[in-house]
């Protein structure tokens, strides 16, 4: 099954609820996926700034949490929301833990990996546009606060939508 936007799946919220990722139809999205013990992990506090700043102009960011780079989202989905919030004050929505590649990769992770292929590490970042297609990907390496990376995000919410 090809799926031509990201806004035609669904993901699993951290407190188990079904998330139509329809809600995010019209927005520039960054699909992040996440761990709570990575050397990355800092990444959460300017992704969350990403979020608070380009959040009203039609901005958001959607966290995957992800055990398969050195095993470093070992907890349960509590234990990712508690770290989250208490530590980084992540207040931009946070699905279950997924795998990103492989043969039990999540729908969300197929979709997003078909053009850039698959994540090397954790807190790789997947730019989506208005119309839910992948527009750029971003390494780990690339901080949330770095110029491409914001450049590329207001390039998307700048562009036209597209209906």
């Amino acid at each position: 099954m090809s799926t031509e936007s990201l806004y035609a799946l669904e993901a699993k919220t951290l407190d188990g609820k079904t998330q139509p990722l329809s809600a995010y139809q019209g927005k520039v999205t960054l699909v992040v996926n996440v761990a709570s013990e990575c050397g990355f992990t800092p990444q959460y506090e300017g992704l969350e700034k990403l979020h608070e700043e380009l959040g009203n102009k039609g901005f958001e960011v959607l966290g995957f949490p992800s055990n398969e780079f050195g095993a470093q989202e070992p907890g349960t989905p509590e234990q990712i929301q508690s770290f989250c919030r208490t530590k980084f004050g992540v207040k931009f929505p946070m699905f279950e833990k997924v795998e990103t590649k492989g043969t039990n990769q999540h729908p969300v992770y197929r979709f997003v990996t078909a053009k850039y292929g698959e994540p090397k590490w954790n807190f790789h970042k997947y730019l989506i546009g208005k119309d839910g297609k992948v527009i750029a990907a971003f390494s780990s390496k690339v901080a949330p606060e770095s110029a491409e990376l914001k450049s590329a995000i207001e390039t998307a919410l700048s562009a036209p939508s597209k209906s």
